[in-house]
């Protein structure tokens, strides 16, 4: 596994899919959530809800969000530290 902020450069962009991904558990007030929720961070557009679904694996395998089974998704320590550290971003 990868350490550092260089795991995440794509987040430079506040409006980046991944970091949407990402500012949902905040914004549903949950600490797990399933695919078709998170697919929210892609609104109705297809394109970006199979980019949603690649964010969601490239998180899990960077560390940021932890499989917890039948498409449920929570955010880890590294997950939350990433959002806290965007937390000024749009």
């Amino acid at each position: 596994m990868t350490t550092g902020k260089g795991d995440f450069k794509e987040l430079a962009d506040p409006n980046n899919i991944t970091l949407r991904v990402l500012r949902m558990f905040n914004e549903m007030g949950r600490e797990t959530l399933d695919l078709h929720e998170l697919f929210e961070a892609g609104g109705n557009d297809p394109d970006k809800r199979l980019a949603v679904f690649d964010a969601v694996e490239r998180l899990v395998e960077q560390g940021a969000l932890e499989e917890r089974g039948n498409d449920f998704y929570s955010l880890t320590d590294k997950g939350r530290g990433i959002v806290r550290s965007r937390a000024g971003e749009a």
